[in-house]
């Protein structure tokens, strides 16, 4: 029986994750969530902290697992290119701080690591996944206009190449 079961969700799970995701995600245009959490050095941080700037806010799944430090690395070493565009970087998962504090350190990680332990914010975002038996933020990105509205969504995340596109659609967005 734990066989065919396994089988079952095996075969349906991606079906049944993209129609829970789908929903709740903020549409173009429309005002992103707001925030307040702890980053990995438990300052509080907010999104209104960052009006009149461009926000690359991304979900991942976990610290320090092999997609999320690709993602996060690649991030950090266009860290120069995305300043220039007048961007600032933020991830978000559902670890605690101490997580975040860990993989930061270990990765040298220049930007904001948000702490959303009850996925509050990323249910905010539709970017919050439970499989009854863990609850995980999915590989969402959203890039923020400094107004503080939905300029793009990235909904199907490629890790190795994602920095590369967000600033290609920075760079198209700004006329830069």
């Amino acid at each position: 029986m734990n066989r065919i079961l396994a089988a079952f969700i095996v075969s349906f799970a991606p079906l049944w994750m993209a129609a829970a995701t789908a929903a709740g995600v903020p549409a173009v245009g429309a005002p992103a969530p707001e925030f307040s959490l702890p980053d990995q050095a438990g300052r509080t941080v907010r999104l209104a902290d960052f009006r009149g700037k461009w926000v690359v806010l991304y979900f991942y799944p976990k610290d320090d697992t092999p997609g999320c430090t690709e993602e996060a690395c690649t991030f950090r070493d266009d860290q120069a290119a995305l300043t220039l565009l007048g961007a600032q970087v933020i991830g978000m998962s559902l670890d605690d701080v101490a997580s975040h504090t860990a993989f930061a350190t270990k990765y040298s990680l220049p930007f904001p690591l948000l702490a959303d332990t009850d996925a509050k914010v990323s249910a905010s975002y539709g970017a919050v996944t439970n499989l009854v038996v863990a609850k995980f933020a999915r590989r969402y990105t959203f890039l923020i206009d400094p107004q503080g509205r939905v300029a793009k969504s990235y909904l199907n995340v490629d890790t190795a190449r994602h920095a590369a596109e967000v600033i290609a659609d920075l760079r198209r967005l700004t006329s830069r």
